[in-house]
């Protein structure tokens, strides 16, 4: 079985797990509308990567079997019981009210291949429903059982992790307007805007079941190292899948004059990246844009950092037992820079 064919399966696995807590603690009530548009990405479908991330993360701390049909609560490392799938729905609901307001902030028309919310429903709708569905993944957070302290502190992860999603996304929308960024400026805000909920997945469940600070701090920085190496292999899926295969527009990033990896380098090589496509481009100028971008070597600049960055997320997981959640982390973490869309 391939590393991907692996990883899939354990997905599959812990997504029906995930999508089952999802359709109970967020059922569609009244205002109907509201919660409609609330469940309306959460149903479109999503590997649901990172609520896997914190199911095997607990897996791996806890030493119990892998994922099984009464999956719910882990021993503590010191005393009780945590419902971790109640921690898990909580961060994929944060995932997609980023989504539902990224998709509002960019004017994108679509999301995993349907209307993004806001022309499926309206603005207005749109808005609350992002809102809520983040004010409902710290109730989620609360319902875990874990001792008071232990959820004060998942608590404040929570929330310094919102905050500096959007600082990350008021950084990418400031460097639409500015030429001078820097690869040291663009991983920050990748650190910011994607990576940071990779490692509050990661290290979340080690708050909630007592790991000592190291253990915890570890778990962080891998999903920081795995979360910046996903957002780079987005920037470069973005330039090579087609768009049926993307749910948008392929060379979006492009067209919308957005800052990544590939074009910071592109521009250091002397690649006019702001002239690089038309604002409305046809296919073959897109391809004519990617391999000018590969003749840079601003492709394979970018490939080479999300390996590096996958491998130092890899080494951090000594912190955790050997067995299959740990082979499993490991997995996905290469599987994050394999990955077609």
């Amino acid at each position: 079985m391939t590393v991907e064919e692996r990883v899939e399966a354990a997905i599959a696995n812990r997504r029906e797990t995930v999508n089952d807590a999802i359709t109970e603690q967020l059922p569609i009530q009244k205002p109907e509308r509201l919660y409609a548009a609330s469940r309306y990405l959460l149903d479109a479908g999503g590997k649901r990567l990172r609520p896997a991330i914190l199911l095997l993360t607990a897996e791996a701390l806890a030493d119990v079997e892998p994922l099984s049909e009464e999956y719910c609560s882990f021993p503590s490392l010191s005393d009780g019981e945590v419902d971790v799938l109640s921690a898990a729905v909580s961060i994929e609901v944060i995932q997609s009210f980023t989504l539902i307001h990224d998709d509002i902030m960019d004017d994108d028309d679509l999301r995993r291949g349907v209307p993004a919310v806001h022309q499926e429903f309206d603005l207005e709708t749109a808005i609350l429903a992002g809102d809520t569905l983040y004010s409902k993944a710290f109730e989620y957070m609360l319902d875990t059982g874990a001792p008071a302290e232990r959820s004060v502190e998942a608590l404040d992860e929570l929330a310094t992790t919102c905050t500096e999603i959007c600082e990350g996304q008021a950084l990418d929308v400031d460097f639409e307007n500015r030429s001078d960024v820097t690869t040291e400026e663009y991983l920050e805000m990748v650190e910011f805007k994607t990576a940071v909920l990779y490692a509050a997945a990661a290290s979340i469940p080690a708050i909630l079941l007592g790991a000592d600070d190291d253990t915890v701090d570890a778990l962080h920085g891998y999903g920081l190292d795995i979360g910046r190496a996903f957002q780079i292999q987005d920037d470069l899926l973005d330039l090579t899948v087609p768009s049926e295969e993307l749910g948008k527009q392929r060379g979006s990033d492009l067209i919308e004059g957005k800052r990544t990896i590939i074009t910071l380098h592109a521009r250091d090589q002397g690649v006019d990246v702001d002239g690089i496509v038309s604002d409305d481009p046809t296919e073959a100028e897109i391809d004519a844009a990617v391999e000018t971008l590969e003749d840079a070597g601003s492709i394979e600049f970018a490939r080479e950092m999300a390996v590096d960055l996958v491998a130092n997320g890899k080494e951090r997981l000594e912190v955790l037992p050997e067995g299959e959640s740990h082979n499993l982390l490991e997995d996905i973490a290469d599987f994050l820079i394999e990955r077609g869309y």
